[in-house]
């Protein structure tokens, strides 16, 4: 960085830490026995929509790669996009199988930063509930290196409360994004 970008504010980006979701599993035990929510087994790779041949053959590639998984027993790859023009890929396992799923959260992710497509991607997300169907999501954000939760409410809104206290539950397992205006809303995220 040099001394213009110091003076004026800027600062180099964070590379991205792809490993940093292999902390999942151990956040879900803690998220568990700290407050009571498991994993839906759903989880969502997020990415700027992009048109043109190579990247639709990435996609396809991707969604080949993780239906061949014989573990998936019947539950396809699903792609989507949303109100907001972004894509999403979504893939389900048995709730049971977190390490698996952020496995192919992972794989996904791994694919697209390496055939180019890195700067595309946004976030990905792991789906939870707790025992009164409470919806919660923690939310990696590619460009950040970091998670937030996500806790949507009827009607557009938040559950701020839980937010915090899901923040507080699980920094020790995972690098959480500080800056509070970063945690995005992901209104309408397929698997939460």
């Amino acid at each position: 960085m040099g001394f213009l970008d110091s003076l004026l504010g800027r600062s180099k980006p964070v590379k991205p830490d792809l490993d940093q979701l292999f902390g999942l599993p151990s956040a879900a035990i803690t998220l568990q026995a700290a407050i009571g929510f498991t994993p839906t087994g759903a989880g969502a790779v997020c990415f700027a929509s992009i048109e043109g041949g190579a990247f639709a053959q990435v996609q396809q590639e991707v969604g080949a790669l993780l239906d061949a998984d014989s573990e998936r027993a019947g539950m396809p790859v699903e792609f989507s996009r949303d109100d907001y023009g972004y894509s999403w890929l979504l893939s389900r396992r048995d709730p049971d199988s977190l390490p698996a799923l952020v496995n192919d959260l992972h794989a996904v992710n791994t694919a697209l930063q390496d055939s180019g497509f890195g700067p595309q991607l946004l976030c990905s997300l792991v789906s939870f509930r707790d025992a009164e169907l409470r919806p919660l999501a923690l939310v990696y954000l590619y460009k950040r290196g970091t998670f937030y939760p996500f806790s949507p409410l009827p009607r557009q809104k938040r559950d701020n409360p839980l937010e915090l206290q899901v923040k507080a539950v699980v920094k020790d397992d995972l690098r959480i994004e500080q800056d509070l205006s970063r945690w995005f809303p992901l209104w309408g995220a397929p698997g939460l």
